[in-house]
């Protein structure tokens, strides 16, 4: 191939129109619904983790839960307990190498007043002049744990989907925060676009970290830039190493998963674009050199 292939982000989505503001791309994920194995709301909080944010705004109150329903947490603290009660917290983080910085979104999805709540997520995305959207989540499937974790990008809006090479979702039916939240940045002219992960859902409880991980590793091409962490990759090696010893004492189980991996391989597509192998090429390239970290760590098979 004469030219290194290039995948798009989003920092190049917003790089292309003239801003008389440095522009602000907001990425979100809410533990519910939205979030099977907690892997989404793990994903985005792992960048705040990987960086220095500022906290800018706290969307939370009386008004937006059920407390019986999303229980506040009781924690014990050196100056005594303290009560964590269910909200949703914003967050800035400035890039100064890149051509855009991070609004983070991440809390819990409320219970009740959805159009006020992201009412005020909508002011805090104009008062921080965000462009474009980014929406994480996870969902439970009938997929294998042993396959490729599935991920999907999509978008509703026509320049996010020329530009990534992406389509709408055709789903229909119950939605949760995230899309009820894309529509309302839609209306005030946001481009809004999806990542989701598809968890096996017989391994459902949280935490996910191979779900995470594939999340993770998007969220990187994406942006870009480096949030994995060689425990991250670590801690996914051992839950697939985990998720087969239980299945090994499992022979009803096993023989289930072996049916969704003939389905998962069957769906293969038997070949491949040019394109779409150097793409494919270049990732791995990334993976394996965010793995080894100066060159001599080891490989990770998950």
């Amino acid at each position: 191939m004469s030219e290194e292939y290039q995948a798009p982000t989003l920092n190049g989505f917003v790089g292309q129109t003239e801003h008389e503001m440095r522009p602000t791309i907001l990425i979100s994920a809410f533990e519910g619904w939205n979030d099977a194995g907690s892997a989404a709301s793990d994903a985005v909080r792992r960048i705040l983790n990987s960086t220095s944010p500022e906290h800018v705004a706290t969307v939370g109150s009386d008004d937006y839960y059920d407390y019986q329903f999303t229980r506040p947490h009781s924690r014990l603290t050196e100056t005594g307990r303290v009560i964590e009660w269910p909200v949703t917290d914003v967050y800035r983080i400035n890039l100064e190498q890149a051509p855009a910085d991070l609004l983070i979104v991440v809390g819990v999805e409320p219970t009740f007043k959805w159009q006020s709540f992201c009412a005020q997520v909508v002011r805090a995305a104009q008062t921080h002049n965000v462009h474009a959207v980014l929406s994480v989540g996870a969902l439970l499937a009938d997929v294998p744990h042993t396959r490729p974790v599935p991920t999907v990008l999509n978008s509703d809006h026509p320049k996010l989907q020329e530009f990534f090479n992406i389509s709408a979702s055709r789903y229909e039916g119950p939605t949760g925060i995230p899309s009820v939240l894309s529509a309302e940045f839609d209306k005030h002219g946001i481009a809004t676009m999806s990542l989701w992960a598809q968890l096996s859902h017989y391994v459902a409880q949280a935490p996910s970290p191979r779900v995470e991980l594939a999340l993770v590793e998007m969220l990187e091409e994406l942006i870009p830039m480096s949030v994995t962490s060689e425990k991250l990759r670590e801690d996914a090696v051992a839950w697939k190493r985990g998720v087969d010893e239980l299945l090994a004492a499992d022979p009803d189980v096993s023989k289930y998963v072996q049916q969704l991996e003939r389905a998962s391989d069957a769906s293969e597509l038997p070949e491949a674009s040019g394109e779409s192998i150097a793409r494919e090429f270049e990732r791995y390239l990334r993976r394996r050199g965010r793995s080894r970290g100066d060159g001599q760590g080891p490989d990770f098979e998950i």
